[in-house]
């Protein structure tokens, strides 16, 4: 996440220790008893200092930022220290050079092409990274303070050749050789539980898993990268673009190296074969968190080769990740974007945001700029966009985005776009063998395409199945409805769902109240008139459980009495007006715990819950079966529910169970 956005005060330490290895053998069972030693015997400073400050330590840098503005207002530009003035907007272009990483690696692992480690992520590791932004805080502080204090580092020109190339030799040969000792020391069993361990917790690494280390490991690191930095001072060839450039190297190869996608091609090789031993891969790196007692160089493979501390894995894994096989989903949910703060809470934005259901923030004022360049981005883009990969039993599941985001649905002269944007990816989906696409929010609007029909009428020899998956959004909302529950009442837009839902509760003998008599007569048009004495037109607001869709209003909601429970019909969240009532989530089931690689939240969800269109698809990918669900089409909403639960999917609690 970007350093002046909140991390979220997590302990270093104790989260981790919980952390079980989804792998098996002698090699997960030796890490596992590692991290709980860890837990029990921490090393000497493995904390951070300024962890407890949570939110706060970025209060840490407006000494710095103080210091340099009054250098700035009184210095002219031409008497202007620019290795103190550039140390600030380095901390901020580093931050965005390891954003810029983590969204790149995890479109490529999405899409799984040229992935070399082929495991799960979790929610954990996510928890236990999202501080990466420390060591950018540690460089920075420790740079301005050798600027402050040592005048050979102030004032430095902007380029000297010599000093650059001074500092390739220095990190070439002390750096790396220093680096690579050290670093096999740490896999010594003393120190790797009590330090390294935390770093190697994650098998499938990320690119900011590369800067994931305990306090005392990182300052060490620094120590070691100081060496050229120092060397071309004392040497009087110092110079600010070498020392920046020095230090955007050591971040680009770190993130690089812990990608875990294959990107350097093999004629770089061929062209200057050398450079095997002056350059790792990702693959190379790779080995060495899965192997643990190889691949101890830094970014130079030279040393391992010398002292036989290489893979011989490394060529054909090399070849292997590079050639690589794209992955054919059998399951694809098609879903867009919400609000323009919503591309932050995809997986392939911000990496902690994403970790947590989305909603108001107060910190959402400083990334509200970037929001705007996304939309701009998602006119351009005429594709839908890989955006998560997971797995179910012997399922492949992909989610797939159309970069259109919620407002424009609303436009009708956007919906000739928008369908055949979307019968684009389905028509591109079923071409590669896809067995079934799940339409999620507004993709399966009514007035869009009839929750899909549009594309079965237009294509009627499609192979995949289309699903809007009414029947268990249904069935899911009925599971919310307190049991014992007399009556309810129907408020908002009526949808497919609400009519399935108000049939469903006729048929219980539940009185379903409608205040509006447009509403009422549409109801009872689609109702049987078996069922029509169970329908209720009247002005009353008092009854304890609403459903509602997308046009209640916040007028409405304060007619509702006290204690009133709100369950959404809709695929969107209700706005929540009253603090003394009881708002459940649009429909929604809980993920098996066999569903893999889950460390992102849908949109508005917690954690390992699915939205219930998103779930219907993937039951049924998994029962199969040729019976459509588009349109006014619908599977028996029970029997939806029953088979949802047959493969691990549960109800999502109650919201009186959770404001109890």
């Amino acid at each position: 996440m970007f350093s002046f956005l909140p991390n979220f005060d997590t302990p270093l330490l104790p989260t981790i220790y919980k952390y079980r290895l989804r792998s098996r053998g002698e090699g997960s069972r030796r890490r596992e008893r590692d991290l709980e030693e860890m837990a029990k015997n921490p090393g000497l400073f493995t904390q951070w200092p300024w962890q407890k400050l949570g939110n706060f330590k970025y209060l840490l840098l407006t000494p710095m930022a103080a210091q340099t503005a009054y250098h700035l207002s009184e210095t002219g530009l031409e008497e202007v220290d620019a290795s103190n003035v550039l140390i600030l907007p380095m901390h901020l272009l580093r931050a965005i050079h390891g954003q810029l990483w983590i969204s790149w690696a995890r479109f490529q692992n999405a899409r799984s092409k040229h992935t070399i480690v082929h495991k799960s992520l979790y929610f954990d590791q996510v928890d236990r990274e999202r501080n990466w932004d420390d060591p950018l805080m540690l460089t920075s502080i420790l740079l301005y303070l050798i600027n402050l204090f040592a005048p050979s580092a102030s004032y430095l020109p902007f380029w000297n050749s010599k000093g650059a190339v001074l500092m390739v030799l220095l990190h070439a040969g002390p750096v790396e050789f220093l680096y690579y000792w050290f670093h096999r020391s740490l896999h010594h069993h003393y120190l790797y539980s009590r330090y390294h361990s935390h770093h190697h917790a994650s098998i499938v690494t990320e690119p900011i898993t590369s800067v994931i280390h305990p306090f005392i490991e990182e300052l060490v690191y620094f120590l070691l990268f100081l060496i050229p930095l120092t060397g071309v001072v004392i040497a009087g060839c110092a110079s600010v673009f070498t020392a920046m450039g020095y230090i955007f190297y050591i971040d680009f190869m770190n993130y690089m190296g812990h990608c875990n996608f294959e990107l350097v091609p093999q004629w770089f090789f061929r062209v200057f074969p050398p450079l095997k031993y002056l350059m790792y891969t990702p693959t190379f790196h790779a080995l060495h968190h899965t192997q643990f007692r190889t691949k101890y160089s830094l970014f130079m493979p030279l040393y391992d080769y010398l002292y036989g501390t290489t893979d011989r894995a490394s060529d054909e894994l090399y070849k292997r990740s590079l050639r690589g096989k794209e992955e054919t989903p059998d399951v694809v949910h098609l879903s867009h974007p919400t609000s323009l703060i919503s591309v932050y809470q995809l997986r392939l934005g911000f990496a902690s945001i994403a970790s947590k259901p989305s909603g108001s923030r107060w910190y959402d004022i400083l990334i509200w700029p970037l929001a705007f360049l996304s939309l701009i981005l998602a006119r351009i883009c005429k594709s839908a966009i890989v955006v998560e990969r997971n797995k179910l039993k012997s399922l492949s599941l992909q989610t797939w985005l159309i970069p259109i985001h919620s407002f424009f649905y609303t436009l009708s002269w956007e919906r000739n776009a928008i369908n055949d944007l979307i019968e684009q990816t389905i028509l591109d989906a079923d071409s590669r063998g896809v067995k079934v696409l799940s339409l999620g929010l507004l993709n399966q609007g009514e007035e869009l395409n009839n929750f899909g029909e549009l594309y079965l009428q237009k294509h009627p020899k499609l192979s995949l199945k289309i699903v809007d998956g009414g029947a268990l959004a249904a069935a899911a909302t009925l599971h919310t409805i307190p049991s014992g529950a007399e009556e309810v009442l129907l408020r908002g837009k009526l949808t497919k769902v609400a009519f399935l839902v108000a049939t469903a509760l006729c048929q219980r003998s539940v009185k379903v109240i409608t205040v509006k008599r447009d509403e009422f007569e549409l109801l009872k048009l689609r109702l049987p008139s078996s069922l029509s004495s169970n329908l209720v037109l009247s002005k009353s607001y008092d009854a304890k459980v609403w459903l509602v869709g997308d046009e209640v209003t916040e007028k409405e909601q304060r007619r509702a009495v006290k204690d009133t429970i709100f369950i959404p019909f809709s695929q969107f969240p209700v706005y929540e007006t009253r603090g003394d009532c009881y708002y459940s989530g649009p429909p929604a089931m809980t993920v098996p715990k066999t569903l893999e690689n889950m460390h992102s939240c849908e949109n508005w969800f917690p954690r390992r819950v699915m939205s219930a269109c998103r779930v219907a698809g993937i039951v049924r990918g998994l029962e199969g079966g040729e019976e459509r669900e588009t349109g006014d089409a619908v599977f028996d909403v029970e029997r939806a529910w029953q088979a949802a639960l047959s493969h691990g999917f549960l109800p999502v609690p109650s919201p009186l169970a959770s404001n109890k």
